[in-house]
């Protein structure tokens, strides 16, 4: 014999489905997909001179300096996910060179449109693929790269271990993840001036250059929801990387972590 608490009905099943962040408002996990891809498609546009505009231009020395450390030679194969408007993908593609390939994957279409112009106006096409991908299921076989990078995209990720588990499971053995995301500042009164700025200065920003206040404000609150160093560092290691270490950039407002698999 049964009883209707043995069939739930759609909203006790709505009730009891899980729930994750989005900033600091709690929504359901099958929801802040579609809520991240709205922010990125209203931004899209006028993604690379927020970047530059928000981080007076330091972003591009710690994409130089995620470079550098990928440590990428000639006719290896990178993953790029989260690649967004391409700059790690344009500079991995100068590296691995015509033996070489190099995949711009991004989850979100519109920013995947801005990635691939901004490329194709470089001149990159021949040791270049761009795919649209899920971080936490990528369409790629096991042991398939050399390296694998997520710049600024780790924090948008809902099963952030799933996706830490993927980038192990697509790159060959002694092949290198490099994570480049907002982090925690290291000295209390950075974070003090950092979160003024974070929660003041950017809304308005947004307002001004995108017409979207919004966005930016969620910007800044996912960056204090998204885990400290020394956690993602645990998550890594937890994800099947070695030799996971993390190097703080701007005093701690941008940590570059980085993990071999064995």
């Amino acid at each position: 014999m049964t009883s209707a608490h043995d069939n739930p009905t759609p909203d006790q099943q709505d009730t009891n489905e899980s729930t994750t962040h989005f900033g600091y408002k709690t929504v359901k996990e099958s929801e802040k997909e579609k809520l991240v891809a709205d922010v990125f498609h209203s931004v899209a546009a006028k993604y690379d001179l927020m970047n530059d505009l928000m981080s007076f231009g330091i972003h591009r020395i710690w994409k130089k300096y995620t470079i550098e450390l990928s440590a990428v030679r000639a006719g290896q194969k990178v993953l790029d996910i989260a690649g967004g408007s391409g700059d790690l993908t344009y500079a991995f593609s100068k590296r691995v060179g015509a033996e070489g390939k190099v995949v711009l994957a991004d989850i979100n279409d519109s920013m995947l449109k801005v990635g691939r112009d901004k490329l194709a106006n470089k001149g990159v096409s021949g040791n270049l693929e761009v795919i649209q991908a899920n971080a936490e299921s990528l369409p790629f076989p096991d042991n398939e790269f050399d390296v694998v990078t997520m710049a600024f995209g780790l924090r948008n990720v809902t099963h952030k271990e799933a996706a830490l588990a993927e980038f192990c499971r697509v790159l060959k053995p002694g092949g290198r993840l490099l994570v480049l995301e907002f982090s925690k500042p290291k000295s209390r009164q950075l974070s003090k001036m950092y979160d003024f700025y974070s929660f003041t200065a950017l809304p308005i920003m947004g307002k001004l250059v995108t017409n979207d206040s919004e966005s930016y404000k969620y910007l800044a609150e996912s960056i204090r929801k998204h885990p400290d160093q020394e956690t993602l560092k645990g998550m890594m290691e937890t994800a099947g990387f070695s030799r996971t270490q993390f190097h703080n950039l701007t005093g701690g407002i941008v940590a570059l972590h980085r993990g071999v698999k064995p």
